[in-house]
């Protein structure tokens, strides 16, 4: 964990997850940043019309923020605007709700991810120059569990120590991993007693994940099923409102 009781940080690269109001004219800022992880600030006066942090502190953009003091709650000096990201539109704007959703539920604060920041700074580029959704969208939920402590074992069955035979079908176990079954052929049973245990991946799915290759249709589907029993657990009773957005706005 960084030393999140040093008093002041200058100019530090992070992006903005979430904002909200507090009191009457400051806003306080759920910020990523990339040596310090996580932080809550309060941008004092952020509100006002004439702030020279009003129309700064956006999302999805690269800043940097000075901030001080030892509290939870720190103080927000300075934000600057670094640019180079395109604006995130349409569907790609809803993906990166969900990517600032997740980090907000998943990461603990004052811990640095550093890689994981250079990672987000990588996904939210794909998204703003129109790449493939869903793709991006594993790759960095694989990521994202991983740096939260969830790691995936992708490389070989659990139960036997033997390596994931691409002709193969197994059984995914929480907490545990991939489990090979002898039943053919494969099918996603998600439903039933004991869903979070039940989902049937082909082995090419698993190492598919572990080369992090979604080009085959199967491995994309299964790899989100996958992925949304995995993330559910991690997040207990949490819910995700940008997942079910997202779900609505499929069936329009």
């Amino acid at each position: 964990m960084a030393d999140a009781g040093r008093a002041r940080h200058e100019a530090e690269p992070a992006f903005v997850l979430h904002s909200y109001p507090f009191r009457e004219t400051s806003l306080i800022i759920e910020a990523f940043s990339r040596n310090w992880g996580r932080v809550a600030l309060v941008a004092r006066g952020a509100r006002r019309p004439r702030s020279a942090l009003r129309g700064v502190l956006l999302a999805f953009q690269p800043l940097l923020l000075s901030w001080g003091g030892k509290a939870e709650l720190r103080t927000l000096h300075k934000a600057e605007w670094q640019g180079g990201l395109p604006q995130l539109r349409g569907r790609g704007l809803l993906c990166g709700f969900y990517l600032n959703e997740l980090m907000l539920k998943l990461l603990a604060r004052d811990d640095a991810h550093e890689s994981l920041y250079e990672t987000y700074y990588a996904t939210l580029t794909a998204l703003s120059n129109g790449g493939e959704h869903a793709t991006t969208l594993r790759s960095f939920e694989q990521r994202l569990l991983k740096e939260a402590g969830y790691a995936l074992t992708l490389d070989r069955d659990v139960a036997t120590g033997e390596e994931i035979h691409a002709d193969c079908t197994y059984r995914y176990l929480l907490e545990r991993g991939p489990v090979r079954i002898q039943r053919e052929p494969f099918h996603v049973a998600e439903r039933g007693g004991d869903e979070e245990n039940r989902l049937e991946l082909a082995g090419q799915t698993l190492l598919d994940m572990a080369r992090d290759d979604y080009t085959s249709p199967i491995t994309l589907q299964q790899s989100k099923a996958l992925m949304r029993i995995l993330i559910n657990h991690c997040l207990g009773n949490q819910i995700l409102n940008t997942r079910q957005l997202l779900k609505d706005m499929q069936q329009l």
